[in-house]
């Protein structure tokens, strides 16, 4: 088995993804942080999106859990997310001020890989027949398709300013993150226990699997207007498949490059934070 790893930090001050690569135990998987919209930052300078990926990562590679279900880790690791924004002061109650990161595992077994998954970090699983399987769905598409339909009416309406577009388009900001674990929303690790209940796991069998792709939103193709980034995942695996990862990484560098102001492709910032992991199992 060889496992690739990737992390890119995109134009943020820090890389709010990390990455679980633990062989020994067999368990992998991209965290994606998100930064609240009340500012916050840590004794180093910590955003709160980078402080709760690093915390989520910890928990799934530390010993302290080892070995038990996926799903059971990333709720321990939601409750120790929990505890450290109380820490610092952080209100449970305000879901502008919550630090918080998606996520999607596996486990990978002799017969069987595990997963579990929460959020927009994405599956794909790859068959020696060349089929290319999504194992989990994007809960977060439908949330990002309205602020990005917002961004793009304020371009149309005269807007090219970046931080103009954003302050245009917070409303709908605050509004899906007062979705998050709620319904008609999506799940994220935010220390709300209600996250159980959006958490999907279960298990794929590992017959004529060849490889597994897991990523972070940031590496999902910038797209004009009024298109959705809820069928990309399948794109993104073949893309990949077919270039190689580090290639991938470049060419969507390259793209988001020529659209630095995100005016042609509405999007909350030139590039973002870009995490996978390649695992190639024969």
């Amino acid at each position: 088995m060889k496992v690739t790893v990737r992390s890119v930090q995109g134009v943020g001050t820090w890389n709010e993804d990390a990455a679980v690569c633990d062989g020994r135990r067999q368990v992998y998987g991209v965290i994606d942080g998100a930064t609240s919209l009340v500012p916050y930052r840590g004794p180093g300078g910590e955003t709160g999106g980078y402080l709760a990926a690093q915390e989520v990562a910890a928990v799934c590679s530390g010993d302290e859990w080892a070995g038990r279900p996926l799903q059971e880790l990333l709720l321990r690791a939601n409750a120790r997310l929990r505890a450290s924004m109380e820490a610092a002061g952080v209100s449970p109650h305000e879901p502008e001020a919550l630090w918080s990161a998606c996520a999607a595992l596996v486990r990978i077994g002799p017969a069987w890989i595990e997963f579990a998954q929460l959020g927009d970090c994405m599956l794909a699983v790859y068959y020696a027949d060349g089929t290319i399987r999504i194992a989990t769905h994007d809960q977060l598409a439908h949330v990002d398709d309205r602020t990005k339909a917002a961004w793009a009416a304020a371009v149309a309406g005269g807007l090219s300013d970046t931080a103009e577009l954003r302050a245009r388009v917070r409303h709908q900001i605050v509004a899906g993150r007062a979705l998050a674990n709620r319904p008609g929303g999506y799940g994220v690790l935010n220390g709300d226990p209600a996250c159980a209940d959006y958490l999907e796991y279960g298990r794929i069998s590992s017959s004529n699997v060849v490889a597994l792709l897991l990523f972070s939103d940031g590496l999902y193709i910038p797209k004009p207007p009024g298109e959705s980034d809820k069928d990309s995942a399948v794109e993104i695996a073949s893309q990949v498949r077919g270039l190689g990862l580090d290639r991938y990484l470049e060419w969507l560098t390259e793209l988001e490059n020529t659209d630095p102001a995100c005016t042609r492709y509405p999007r909350m910032k030139k590039s973002d934070d870009k995490t996978a992991v390649w695992i190639e199992l024969v």
